[in-house]
């Protein structure tokens, strides 16, 4: 079952924030309906995925990634 979103309306976003500081409504929680061996699992695999891609690039692959990250960044519109 998935979290309600917060509002998008202005207003609307206003209330469920005074309503959230007054007590009058509660934060969802993030994990509910969620099985944790999966989330642990999901949360393993993300720790372990960008060390292990780096140990396999070369040194000039990594140099060509960081050049366009910042190409990237820095692009201007």
């Amino acid at each position: 079952m998935a979290n309600p979103k917060r509002p998008k309306d202005t207003n609307e976003r206003a209330k469920y924030i005074v309503d959230l500081l007054t007590g009058q409504a509660q934060e969802p929680d993030p994990n509910e309906g969620k099985n944790p061996a999966a989330v642990e699992l999901g949360r393993l695999g993300g720790l372990k995925g960008g060390k292990a891609r780096a140990n396999k690039l070369t040194v000039k692959e990594r140099k060509e990634i960081a050049v366009k990250a910042a190409k990237t960044r820095w692009k201007r519109e």
